[in-house]
């Protein structure tokens, strides 16, 4: 790791706990033991850092969500693997930022809907025409446009005026919503196999 991404780690680490607006340039530097002239170096401001920070986000969970779609036996165990992925990065993050990054960041927020609209999007799509040919997932359903509706459940479940965050967690909220899609557009093979994945014993 270079200098450049050790200060967006370190960056990371604060933003999740505290939220954006919260930190400063001088806490991100005290925090790393550096000076601001050194961030300044490779950021010209807290702007940029944020940009690069969520860029570098994104191509984690790419690097994620393709790892388990190519490692997975099956659908089912790849949205298994997701919703485990899910609840470790949604549990380290303060939900304020998507908050924040919608009102104060509009370009950085374009990316992350573009990345949502265009490789989550197309990342369903394929995981549920491959779902179909295991015979776990239904072959009457409109792929295209539950796919859309999976991806916008995502959006729905960040919404703080819809699950307030004082009352809801954020990761349990994606992972019901997502288990509520799963049993959605499963047959009742996938339903048995999901039973099999959650420990629920059958009658």
């Amino acid at each position: 790791m270079d200098s450049k991404e050790k200060i967006l780690r370190g960056a990371q680490e604060q933003f999740f706990k505290y939220g954006i607006k919260n930190i400063t340039m001088d806490e991100i530097a005290r925090h790393q033991g550096i000076s601001k002239k050194t961030i300044y170096q490779f950021y010209k401001d807290k702007d940029e850092l944020v940009h690069s920070l969520m860029m570098l986000t994104m191509e984690d969970d790419k690097c994620r969500i393709r790892a388990a779609h190519e490692n997975s036996k099956n659908i089912i165990e790849e949205v298994f693997k997701v919703m485990d992925e899910m609840r470790d990065m949604l549990d380290k993050i303060n939900p304020i930022i998507f908050y924040e990054l919608q009102k104060f960041y509009p370009e950085t927020w374009k990316q992350f809907d573009d990345f949502k609209n265009c490789f989550i999007l197309k990342m369903v799509e394929t995981s549920l025409t491959k779902g179909q040919s295991e015979g776990y997932i239904r072959k009457d359903i409109d792929i295209k446009l539950l796919s859309k509706l999976r991806v916008e459940l995502v959006d729905l479940g960040m919404k703080g005026e819809i699950f307030p965050h004082d009352q809801f967690n954020i990761a349990e909220v994606q992972i019901a919503l997502t288990e509520h899609f799963l049993y959605g557009v499963c047959t009742l093979k996938g339903h048995k196999l999901i039973n099999k994945y959650k420990n629920i014993e059958e009658d």
